[in-house]
């Protein structure tokens, strides 16, 4: 006779499911919400590292942007603020797509006097846009507000570190005035005797960011900018024969295939600017690639929440399923001793499982999206253009495959082999495992509860009290390596965070030239650094903008053999003639190794000798760069992976004699790198220091005719990159992740422990019976739980520093850090000490249960 296999199994899902819903009820909840957490974090980590591209996107973003000073030079038949001519031979380019622009005014909010706040210009550099720069092109991030209107002259927007600074607020009217270049050199500039050409009652309707501002390294933070609309710009250049620039327009030009077509554009720009002029270059790839670089922990420790949340669902849920089908093994045989096929017993095991896996895959599919407005994290959250709820089908599809066919895949095996035939031939075939740690255990003394509680532990027993003893020590042995791990992990990045030369500051203190002179650190700032006995080196750099193989890199030149430099990660330092050491990034994207030769060169011919042709150099080392240099929405800068180092033998004698001033005070390099004597304090170190830039200062005031006027020498504290920057916002995510981690594990080990006394209840009344009271029970139950823990953290701690530390050294080697990987003992102390605490916390409840096992019933059948 024929037996309807599926028939059978749904009647019999009818009639068991009002005593067996709780069972799958909760099969359903521990998919849905650990598996939604899992499948959410993927989503998240996904979002989050895509965050800035996506908004980048949004503002319609040029390729590279380019600042003139003094532009409109040789142009006397266009309006002194602007050069439409450049412009428009610009936009005309072989590779140029689109170009926007915009020019620097003169101009500064008003004190009540009349007086104008010229420190403010300083802060935040006043701008208009012309024809849309900053509106259509580059278009600002509201964050507060709404976007000023193109078309009204008296609104403007302002960055939040601006509105901060200036103490202004949305909604504000704000009196400005705009002056004129000439009025800007008038000795009455600055207060209420020199008045303003222009005046403008603005109004601050909103707070915005640029997207060079959103991840940026502490020197770009100032100055910020202040942004006027077109319609502002075009009464400004309406007033013919006044200049109410600040000496210099920004072009955002936009390329015919993106950042390849960059370094063709940068040379063609390079003819057309007229002799002597200045000019800077800020390409968007690199602001993308340390942006990246930037959100990448966030999505790290995101993504790998998410696969640990997604693994610890497959874990429990099979212990789960493994429990819900050994309950059914009684129902199972008498099926089979009514003559019951093996199809149909597998199919009445599986029927409810299977739809309760279905049921919670959807259900975590739903928490997902739920989880889903809590995602981007990071900076950019603040500026992401679609926040709010999103589906990651990609992840959710993936991830409802992997749950429901891994699961059903899981189930299907265990229902194969917990068919009554197959059980019962394992049992007869299989030799009863006795471990050596029992009889060890007992041999040394130790109670008879501890000695139970081994065995519980580490022997599976047989037949229907069979316990997978090897699954439950190998998910808290595992637990414990990714706690550690993830502990590991985030101490090593703390430590990165808090040790500068770590990443590219090795030294203690800066000085740098910050006025509008141009000038360098001088002579006389050297010798007195030679003479200090609290300074134990120190160097000399300057910093520009080169090109090596026709793209443009920020590079700091200085002697071979510096005292004070960059640290090494690969290779060498520079040492001699014709030698240079690239950044990680920057030998990346050149697409060179170490030994390689790359041709380096500075500007054009006709600017000759401030000219360097194509020089070969070979690449002897790799560093991790500081970031030091002009602020990055003006030009590029060296930052941590990106820039260059070679010594200035290197450069013709030409062109260092052509960078020198004709006044000696005022020639040196722009930067002097300087590290203390150890034990000499921050403050007597950094006082020292200003006594040095104090002298400085005074040998610039001494320039005869005001040659030195505008050069001014600061102290430099630790300037930290934006990898830096924002790492510290996610300090506590590696917590979070610890913390997830030990509720999984904690979570798994409960689950282990109560379904061990389940099954074994026939095993625990037999002891009752020998003469076991309540408390021994109890206590076998909690030995049971440490000896699991203990096993966990004897494999776990030393697997778990292993694995963190290889993670550190792979991670800090793409952001281009120095590997140094901290292992915090304390800490992993705790954790072990931690798990075996929670081991008998966790055994309380099981303990509970097997204390009051009752004897006589379950003895009965035996």
């Amino acid at each position: 006779m024929r037996i309807d296999t599926l028939g059978v199994a749904w009647y019999r899902f009818r009639a068991t499911f009002g005593r067996r819903w709780g069972g799958y009820l909760i099969l359903v909840l521990l998919i849905g919400l650990v598996g939604g957490l899992g499948l959410g974090a993927v989503s998240a980590a996904r979002r989050t590292q895509s965050s800035f591209s996506t908004f980048l996107a949004s503002t319609n973003p040029p390729d590279l942007t380019v600042t003139i000073f003094g532009a409109n030079a040789n142009d006397p038949s266009s309006n002194p603020s602007y050069s439409p001519k450049l412009a428009n031979e610009i936009a005309h380019l072989a590779h140029v797509r689109a170009v926007k622009s915009a020019i620097l005014l003169m101009a500064a909010p008003l004190r009540s006097d009349g007086s104008p706040r010229l420190d403010s210009v300083a802060l935040a550099y006043p701008v208009a846009s012309i024809d849309g720069l900053f509106f259509d092109q580059d278009r600002l991030a509201v964050t507060q507000g709404r976007a000023a209107d193109p078309t009204h002259p008296d609104e403007i927007m302002m960055t939040e570190l601006a509105a901060h600074q200036l103490g202004f607020h949305v909604g504000q009217t704000i009196h400005y005035g705009i002056y004129s270049q000439e009025q800007g050199s008038l000795p009455g500039f600055g207060t209420s005797k020199v008045s303003p050409l222009m005046r403008i009652n603005a109004k601050l309707v909103g707070l915005a960011s640029l997207s060079s501002e959103v991840v940026e390294d502490d020197i770009d933070r100032i100055p910020s900018f202040v942004v006027f609309t077109p319609a502002l710009a075009k009464e400004v250049l309406a007033r013919s024969g006044q200049d109410f620039s600040a000496g210099a327009e920004v072009f955002g030009i936009q390329t015919e295939h993106g950042s390849g077509d960059v370094a063709k554009v940068e040379l063609e720009i390079s003819h057309l600017i007229p002799r002597k002029v200045i000019s800077t270059v800020h390409a968007t790839a690199p602001v993308v690639a340390k942006s990246d670089r930037t959100i990448k922990p966030i999505g790290i420790a995101l993504g790998v929440f998410g696969g640990i949340a997604l693994l610890a669902t497959l874990f429990i849920a099979t212990q789960a399923i493994s429990r819900r089908i050994r309950m059914g093994a009684d129902e199972t045989a008498v099926l089979r001793a009514l003559g019951a096929d093996p199809n149909v017993m597998i199919v009445d095991a599986l029927l409810g499982i299977l739809g309760a896996i279905v049921l919670g895959s959807l259900l975590a599919a739903v928490v997902a999206i739920g989880l889903s407005p809590l995602s981007p994290l990071g900076p950019v959250r603040s500026v992401y253009p679609t926040p709010g709820i999103a589906a990651d089908w990609a992840v959710l599809g993936v991830g409802l495959i992997v749950l429901v066919g891994g699961l059903s895949a899981i189930a299907g095996l265990l229902a194969y082999r917990g068919a009554p035939q197959r059980a019962e031939q394992r049992v007869r075939l299989a030799p009863r495992s006795r471990s050596r740690v029992v009889h060890a255990a007992a041999a040394a003394g130790l109670p008879t509860a501890g000695v139970v509680g081994v065995r519980l532990a580490l022997e599976s027993g047989g037949g229907r009290t069979a316990v997978p003893v090897r699954s439950a020590l190998l998910g808290t042995a595992l637990a414990i390596v990714l706690v550690v791990a993830t502990v590991t992990f985030g101490s090593s990045l703390q430590t990165l965070i808090s040790h500068p030369s770590l990443y590219g500051w090795n030294w203690s203190y800066m000085l740098s030239q910050v006025g509008s002179g141009g000038g360098n650190v001088p002579p006389q700032a050297f010798t007195l650094l030679a003479h200090d006995s609290d300074v134990a080196a120190y160097s000399g750099l300057s910093y520009f903008d080169g090109e090596i193989d026709g793209q443009g890199v920020p590079f700091l030149v200085g002697p071979a053999h510096a005292a004070v430099a960059p640290p090494i990660l690969s290779g060498h330092a520079v040492e001699a003639k014709g030698q240079i050491v690239l950044g990680g990034a920057t030998m990346a994207e050149l697409h060179k190794k170490l030994g390689d030769t790359v041709h380096f060169s500075f500007g054009v011919p006709k600017d000759a000798p401030i000219y360097v042709p194509p020089t070969s150099l070979v690449i002897v080392g790799t560093s991790t760069m500081p970031a030091v240099g002009f602020a990055s929405a003006i030009s590029d800068h060296t930052s941590m992976g990106t820039g260059a180092l070679f010594s200035n033998n290197s450069l013709p004698a030409t062109f260092l004699q052509a960078m020198d001033s004709p006044n000696p005070t005022l020639n040196g390099p722009n930067l002097a790198l300087v590290r203390m004597r150890a034990g000499v304090s921050a403050a007597t170190g950094r006082a020292d220091l200003e006594r040095i830039a104090a002298a400085a200062n005074r040998a610039f005031a001494a320039v005869p005719k005001g040659g030195g006027s505008g050069d001014t020498i600061a102290v430099v504290g630790v300037q930290r990159p934006a990898e830096i920057v924002n790492y510290r916002t996610i300090g506590a995510t590696p917590l979070y992740l610890v913390s997830g981690l030990a509720i999984g594990a904690v979570t798994a080990l409960a689950l282990t422990l109560v379904a061990s006394v389940r099954q074994r209840r026939r095993d625990l009344a037999l002891l009752k019976t020998l003469g076991f009271t309540q408390r021994q029970l109890a206590a076998a139950v909690a030995w049971q739980s440490s000896i699991n823990a203990v096993v966990g953290i004897v494999v776990g701690l030393p697997t778990g520093i292993v694995v963190g530390r290889w993670l550190w050294g792979l991670f800090a080697r793409q952001i281009f850090a120095v590997p140094e990987p901290s292992v915090p003992v304390l800490s992993i102390v705790l954790i072990a000490v931690g798990a075996l605490v929670l081991a008998n916390v966790v055994a309380a409840i099981p303990a509970r249960i097997a204390a009051r096992t009752p004897t006589a019933l379950m003895l009965r059948a035996e």
